[in-house]
């Protein structure tokens, strides 16, 4: 297999069409012809002649394609159920569960990779006691140090 390493924009661009369309760079980089997926990430981190935007954006289109993939799988039913020998419908539990799988990928891919778009929402609250607001000090303050009952202080 031969590889090409040296950077030209032809295979830039025909990498990152690639990459746009939802293929791998690992799959891309394992054709004849191409660079290793170690040059490419070389060429994306060092921005070799604007790659480093050129790939961003590629790869932005190709979460984007993964995406609109999530919605085709899960519609797509026409292999959920076959015939069995005597002619009753059965629900075909193994495409079933690799779609789900392919689903499942998809989901967990697009939640790492663009988490603030893909990724699960969380929000977190601060309550002061009983639910209360909460009260700053700011600075020592004479009731900072007093002692309360029960604080266990001797």
């Amino acid at each position: 297999m031969g590889r090409k390493s040296t950077y030209t924009q032809k295979i830039a661009d025909l990498i990152c069409e690639r990459l746009a369309a939802g293929e791998s760079l690992r799959a891309i980089c394992r054709d004849d012809g191409m660079p290793t997926e170690a040059a490419v990430r070389l060429w994306a981190r060092d921005d070799v002649q604007g790659f480093a935007s050129q790939y961003a954006h590629a790869r932005a289109l190709g979460y984007e394609r993964l995406a609109e993939e999530l919605l085709e799988i899960a519609d797509d039913g026409s292999s959920d159920t076959h015939q069995d020998a005597d002619g009753n419908e059965r629900t075909n539990a193994e495409v079933v569960a690799r779609s789900r799988l392919r689903v499942d990928t998809r989901k967990w891919l697009l939640s790492k990779m663009l988490p603030k778009v893909y990724g699960e929402r969380s929000t977190h609250e601060h309550v002061g006691e009983n639910g209360g607001g909460i009260r700053l000090l700011i600075g020592p303050t004479a009731a900072a140090y007093e002692r309360k009952p029960g604080d266990g202080a001797s």
